[in-house]
């Protein structure tokens, strides 16, 4: 009885395991089969898009008479070939020829729907960091979209100071690359996610609460590589214990991420505070081969000369940025992106 009761679970087990292995072995299959026709699709729009492009240019077509055509070329093919070309779609496919001049250059790792969202970028460089950061970071259409409207690009370029042409042409080749702990800091943060009232007073914990009902969305605000460790941890100091807002750990940067919030304008007694934690993570919550923690100050406004003086002379990376509720007015965006170039091009020459 025992024997066969072992000769039963051998099988069993054996064919958990090959069960197993089955499922794996389709499921690579199917995402290859998926990212294959993905690719075919992508080239198909493409050398569309080039078709149309080349019919115009052959009969001199101009403008006006062009999007006649296009809707005469929608109704013929979407009767024999079915749905897929309608007109709006005839025009994305041959912005996406005009913009994209080799199909080589075309990721098979992005969905058309990805690329409708890019060619509406008129700015290469802009539209270059979009692509390459959705690429890396896995952005469904939708944060795409999101990233987008929030101005991320122009955000990154604010955080990182004095910005100029190099910086601009690195984001725009590689993304965003975490070499440095100040590489993961945005300028502002935006938390339109969260629904909270612009002109209505935020208590500290009630922000807390909600970027934690929110979090999926904060870790996209974040950045590459953020993962939430927990809100309120202690930081137990002789005879008093002390919390930090919120924690995280950067995979990329190998370090943890401490977060203080602040409903208010920024105090230069917070960074003495921080620097605390930041000490004491270092010492006993940092295991070995983890960089130093890095802290971030999140705040409603702050004062360039208070931080410069608050957070002068310490040994830890504390970062101070603001944070706003809802998605920042682009104009406002864009004159402080073309002041900072001014004032490089001024120092340049």
């Amino acid at each position: 009885m025992a024997k066969r009761s072992e000769e039963i679970l051998a099988k069993e087990s054996y064919l958990s395991s090959a069960v197993l292995e089955i499922k794996e072995l389709l499921n690579r299959s199917r995402k290859a089969a998926v990212a294959h026709v993905n690719q075919e699709l992508l080239s198909a729009y493409w050398h569309i898009g080039e078709i149309i492009v080349r019919y115009e240019q052959k009969e001199k077509i101009r403008a006006v008479y062009g999007e006649a055509t296009l809707r005469q070329l929608s109704k013929i093919l979407t009767k024999e070939l079915g749905k897929g070309f309608s007109r709006s779609n005839l025009q994305n496919m041959r912005l996406f020829y005009q913009t994209y001049q080799k199909c080589q250059t075309v990721s098979g790792k992005l969905s058309w729907s990805h690329y409708c969202e890019l060619i509406a970028i008129a700015d290469s460089d802009k539209r270059s960091f979009y692509e390459k950061e959705c690429i890396k970071s896995g952005w469904s259409v939708r944060e795409l979209r999101r990233q987008k409207e929030s101005m991320l690009f122009e955000r990154l370029l604010l955080s990182r100071g004095n910005s100029n042409k190099e910086q601009v042409l690195s984001l725009a080749q590689q993304g965003v690359e975490y070499a440095d702990p100040s590489d993961i800091v945005r300028e502002p943060y935006v938390f339109e996610f969260l629904g909270l009232p612009e002109n209505k007073p935020v208590m500290e914990n009630d922000l807390e609460r909600a970027l934690i009902r929110n979090l999926e969305d904060f870790l996209l605000e974040l950045g590459r590589g953020f993962m939430f460790v927990g809100t309120q941890q202690r930081v137990p100091v002789g005879n008093i214990t002390r919390y930090v807002d919120m924690v995280f750990y950067n995979k990329i940067l190998k370090a943890y991420v401490l977060i203080e919030l602040k409903t208010k304008e920024f105090m230069p007694e917070a960074a003495g505070q921080l620097n605390m934690y930041l000490n004491y993570y270092k010492e006993e919550v940092n295991d070995l081969g983890d960089n130093p923690p890095i802290g971030i100050i999140l705040c409603t406004d702050k004062n360039n000369l208070d931080v410069q003086y608050a957070l002068g002379g310490l040994s830890n990376q504390i970062f101070v940025s603001k944070y706003v509720l809802y998605m920042p007015k682009k104009e406002q965006l864009l004159a402080q992106i073309e002041g900072v170039l001014a004032q490089w091009h001024t120092q340049k020459d």
